[in-house]
């Protein structure tokens, strides 16, 4: 788990949409939250004990409050219904700091962002700081209809109203045009940043990539999708070794590198557990990494400079971490 968490009071509940609730979060020993950039997600310990990743939603530079939003999902293994069902005012949870993947690009010239359902969440921090430092954006909103769209009243009024359009409705053979219509106008130097279901997700990449750079496209996913098979150079066991001390670790076909290294004393912080949340990304000193994780760029994964040890394997017989 997290190294780094704190207890929190929850000062109000709100339906933000069908199936979706809001919490706001102030800290119990009375003192701010750090500071987070746009895009940023925190570990939430539900009622039921199960720890998820949820986005920050809120102003990022208010650090008085935390704002966060959970769709409760029909499958859910404890976390979503947990806390939905468990959570009122004045119940106090566990939350983890800030931590982000998702970051708005420095330097772009424009950016475009793309949510649909409570792929909003993100997103709507985005805006708060783009609107605060008067820079160019646009945000397309997608929901199945007006009860479905998470924060509807605060997109609709000023001063978020003149950069929004939402898009409610669109059938599933009509959305790759208006996706299109979406991306027509982004200029060289514009970024996009895209959260929400997995299949329109990969509709908004493959729209991008047909005007944007593949780097100039970002997206953030809730949950891993099951794993590729491995490739031909997929090891079955390898070395992990610490740069530090030259310590080395066998790592079988059945343990992580994560638990590997636990059995030799080298604890690190783990959240999901899939490769979402990227709290258990080491950086890579030599070797060929096996990125099997959900939350990488592209360009980090072509440098493989770095490694989310509680799924990735690796490609080469030795993989030294900087550890």
């Amino acid at each position: 788990m997290q190294a780094h968490s704190f207890k929190v009071r929850v000062d109000a509940v709100r339906d933000e949409a069908h199936g979706v609730r809001s919490f706001v979060i102030s800290r119990l020993d009375g003192l701010p939250f750090e500071s987070y950039e746009p895009g940023a997600h925190i570990d939430v310990t539900s009622p039921s004990g199960v720890t998820r990743q949820y986005s920050l939603c809120g102003d990022p530079d208010c650090r008085d409050a935390h704002l966060f939003a959970v769709k409760k999902e029909t499958r859910s293994r404890g976390g979503s219904r947990s806390l939905h069902d468990d959570v009122q005012i004045g119940t106090e949870l566990s939350v983890g700091a800030p931590r982000n993947l998702f970051r708005l690009a420095e330097g772009a010239r424009g950016h475009l962002l793309i949510g649909a359902g409570i792929g909003i969440t993100p997103l709507l921090s985005m805006a708060y700081r783009l609107i605060r430092t008067n820079t160019p954006f646009e945000l397309h909103y997608f929901a199945r209809s007006a009860e479905h769209a998470a924060f509807l009243p605060l997109l609709t009024r000023a001063p978020f109203d003149r950069y929004v359009t939402l898009h409610f409705g669109i059938e599933p053979d009509a959305l790759d045009a208006v996706l299109d219509a979406c991306l027509a106008d982004a200029r060289q130097g514009t970024h996009a940043y895209t959260c929400g279901p997995v299949a329109f997700m990969d509709r908004v990449v493959a729209a991008g990539e047909a005007r944007l750079p593949a780097d100039a496209i970002h997206l953030e996913r809730f949950a891993a999708q099951p794993l590729a098979p491995a490739s031909d150079a997929t090891l079955d066991s390898f070395d992990v070794q610490l740069a530090s001390t030259g310590q080395t670790v066998r790592v079988d076909g059945k343990t992580s590198i994560v638990e590997a290294l636990a059995t030799i004393g080298i604890e690190v912080d783990t959240s999901c557990g899939e490769g979402v949340c990227g709290t258990c990304m080491v950086d890579v000193v030599s070797g060929e990494p096996e990125h099997r994780d959900h939350c990488l760029s592209k360009a980090e994964r072509a440098s493989n400079s770095v490694i989310c040890c509680c799924v990735s394997r690796s490609r080469s017989p030795v993989l030294v971490l900087d550890l």
